[in-house]
């Protein structure tokens, strides 16, 4: 090697060293052009979030070579409409729509969802750019027509049959709504600011160092939208001595190190689960109104009561990044276990599974599938409904998939989401209602446009 090449090698090195150490003093001293560089950051960030409404979010390759629905045994099926949360591409973009079908997979209403025609320009900026990509996650259709939906990291809203807004309550809300005996609601919601601690632990989480956190929270909502109750879980965990659970996630997880970085989700909860008084007698350990709650990054579902904090009971070993506990009666919790094993078709593991507890008796089943030639995983989202005739409806969130399922685990019906160039986008959640056509006739909203975006039947 020649001298000049040296020099040439010399030169691009300090150029380089040069450029580090005044990109450090730009941060740290706020010299130019670090005025220029926040605004630029902001204004990409604010133009993200514009775009980000109508990007697809979560698409997934297309795992099954079929669309629409199937009957395998449509005298078994649970009477009702199905009520299909997911994103479809229209002419503004990718949206959020509730589409609610009959049997045959017929569209007899549906919601269009446009965040920025529901909440205001200033709670969506507040929440951007963690929430780029709002999917609706989380539902409640009442018989009247009225729905309840989560914007997943925004809030929540209520809107007539007709898509106009009711009420909105921007917490952070996110992933389920569950409907308790005295007709309030329980939301997961979450706090994006980065917080070390909590009124219960106003000097920090011991063991944590001061490290900051997302708070997630179990709400309590009216059906007019007043926030009646508000638990940190991280508060439940310490107050439970269960930190122990976040200990592990921590050693698998490397937490950011600069103070600028996005703070760890550490617990993300994805579902709050009201136990109801008509079965409260079939459950021993537990009373009427205990919260079930599924948190997906500590693999833990715990059973607690709201009022003074106790957890009952929990579980983790039978769990991976699991979603959605449901009880079902007879001392039974059914879950949706995702088994997430980082393969693309749960190869390692064998899929995903409804996992079936019993508390009391110390007794786990997987309820489905039930042979191995049943396809069925998703590694992220989904959602399980136990049906009045003994049937589950399951969502398979990443195929784009709703199986209903009979008591043996025979396929009854499906409907898979049509795809868009080999991918499906995400179903969020399938619901069964006890619905028919005149009920839906009697909202009498044949072709309405609101402030929630458009409902059509």
């Amino acid at each position: 090697m020649t001298a000049r090449s040296f020099e040439k090698i010399a030169f691009v090195l300090s150029f380089a060293a040069l450029t580090f150490v005044y990109g450090v003093a730009v941060g740290k001293w706020k010299w130019l052009p670090h005025d220029f560089l926040q605004q630029s950051i902001k204004e990409a960030q604010t133009v993200a979030a514009s775009v980000g409404w109508r990007d697809p979010g979560f698409l997934h390759p297309q795992r099954y070579d079929r669309a629409g629905t199937r009957l395998p045994q449509p005298e078994k099926m649970q009477p009702g409409l199905t009520l299909i949360t997911s994103k479809w591409k229209t002419d503004d973009g990718w949206m959020p729509i509730l589409k609610l079908v009959d049997r045959d997979g017929e569209v007899v209403h549906q919601w269009r969802i446009d965040p920025e025609a529901i909440f205001s320009s200033q709670v969506l900026d507040r929440q951007a750019p963690t929430a780029m990509w709002p999917n609706v996650h989380g539902s409640y259709l009442f018989a009247d027509g009225d729905l309840l939906v989560n914007l997943e990291y925004i809030g929540t809203a209520r809107l007539g049959a007709c898509g106009d807004v009711r009420w909105t309550m921007a917490e952070g809300n996110h992933h389920s709504i569950a409907r308790a005996d005295d007709d309030t609601f329980w939301v997961s919601g979450v706090s994006r600011t980065p917080q070390a601690g909590s009124e219960m632990y106003p000097d920090g989480y011991p063991g944590l160092g001061g490290k900051k956190f997302w708070l997630d929270r179990v709400l309590q909502v009216s059906a007019d939208g007043t926030l009646m109750t508000d638990i940190n879980v991280l508060d439940v965990l310490y107050e439970n001595e269960l930190e122990h659970y976040i200990s592990r996630y921590l050693e698998s997880t490397p937490y950011p190190t600069s103070a600028e970085a996005v703070p760890t989700d550490v617990t993300h909860i994805n579902d709050v689960e009201p136990l109801s008084a008509s079965m409260a007698d079939e459950y021993p350990l537990f009373e009427a109104g205990d919260l079930a709650v599924s948190v997906r990054h500590l693999n833990l579902v715990f059973v607690f009561d709201p009022e003074t904090l106790e957890v009952k009971w929990h579980a983790s070993d039978p769990f991976l990044h699991q979603h959605d506990p449901d009880f079902v009666g007879d001392g039974w919790i059914g879950v949706f276990s995702n088994n997430n094993d980082l393969t693309k078709d749960g190869s390692m593991l064998g899929g995903s599974t409804i996992t079936f507890v019993r508390p009391h008796t110390h007794t786990t089943e997987v309820r489905y599938p039930t042979a191995p030639d049943q396809p069925f995983y998703t590694p992220n989202g989904g959602k399980w409904q136990q049906l009045d005739n003994g049937n589950m409806l399951l969502t398979e969130a990443a195929a784009g998939r709703v199986l209903e399922v009979d008591s043996t685990g025979q396929p009854v019906w499906e409907w898979v989401i049509a795809p868009y160039d080999r991918k499906v986008s995400s179903v969020q959640k399938a619901t069964r209602y006890a619905l028919t056509r005149d009920d839906v006739a009697a909202w009498g909203c044949s072709s309405a446009d609101s402030l929630g975006g458009s409902a059509q039947r």
